[in-house]
């Protein structure tokens, strides 16, 4: 039986155990993440949480509708058993709501498809082998950035302070997206400290030979896998090789400890074709993207 609980109604303790050991478990579906980066959330349980489904939502003209929070990657269903069935999860969030758009994680793999499932991908590379093994297989212009950085005066700095992220990815990525409002950047800066607090995220800067700040990077860890969840270069110094200095030096650092490096992922053909330049593959995910609103549908885009 599954059950639809508010934030309110929730058993904290029940929740977070079964995200901890969830065969899908991600860092964003925690109840303190979730805390942070929604505006509200309830969540689908599966009878004494043997499941759930997290649901960030909003209100809209009265109306309740579920919404993909920035600063949050993978979200669906997680379970404490391997052989679970998804589907009944959509079903109850599509009767309960007339609005959906929430991305799924890697692991939630329905056995049927259906029209308000879209396909999406992110790129991830295995971080078995050795650094110096991974290097060789980054693209040609990769491993010439690699060269370029190494014998430039560029350096690295591990333990930045957030602002100096948040500052240099607001004055360039943010300008391409004027959708991340004032409160969206100041909510991942309330999580990024939360997180380096928890030893559960790191930062890493790069850094000009003038002391200017080129590149910085914001990394989650968590059980085995690491994630940029947030970065920047600078844009109109872009020539360096700072970002590839980024991602090759955090590479070289999580390498011994972990298995797997998530770039982030982006279903845009130009920013896969340059995480996939390092040698990752794609994996891909789904979104549920649902809609019962024929004559309101035009109000919810804005």
């Amino acid at each position: 039986m599954i059950q639809h609980l508010t934030r309110k109604q929730l058993d904290v303790s029940k929740y977070d155990y079964c995200i901890e050991n969830s065969m899908q478990s991600r860092m964003y579906a925690f109840s303190w993440y979730l805390d942070l980066v929604t505006d509200n959330w309830d969540v689908l349980v599966l009878n004494d949480y043997e499941g759930v489904m997290p649901i960030p939502w909003r209100r809209k003209f009265f109306i309740k509708y579920v919404y993909p929070p920035f600063w949050m990657l993978e979200l669906g269903v997680f379970s404490l058993k391997e052989s679970i069935d998804f589907v009944p999860f959509f079903e109850v969030l599509i009767d309960e709501f007339r609005f959906i758009e929430s991305r799924l994680n890697t692991a939630n793999n329905p056995a049927k498809t259906s029209q308000y499932l879209l396909n999406k991908e992110m790129q991830v590379l295995s971080l078995h082998l050795d650094h110096d093994a991974i290097v060789k297989n980054f693209r040609k212009d990769r491993q010439k950035d690699v060269a370029r950085a190494t014998t430039s005066a560029l350096k690295t700095q591990w333990g930045d302070a957030p602002e100096k992220l948040i500052h240099l990815f607001k004055n360039n990525v943010g300008l391409r997206t004027p959708q991340i409002t004032k409160t969206d950047y100041e909510v991942l800066h309330i999580l990024m400290n939360r997180c380096l607090l928890k030893k559960v995220g790191e930062i890493l800067s790069v850094y000009d030979g003038e002391d200017h700040l080129v590149a910085s990077g914001f990394f989650l860890m968590h059980k085995k896998t690491v994630t940029l969840l947030v970065s920047s270069t600078d844009f109109t110094n872009r020539k360096n090789g700072a970002n590839t200095l980024l991602i090759s030096s955090a590479i070289r650092k999580y390498q011994k400890d972990f298995d797997l490096f998530n770039f982030g992922g982006s279903s845009m053909p130009s920013i896969a074709k340059y995480f996939l330049s390092f040698g990752a593959e794609t994996r891909k995910y789904q979104q549920i993207k649902y809609h019962n609103l024929p004559y309101l549908l035009s109000l919810f885009k804005n």
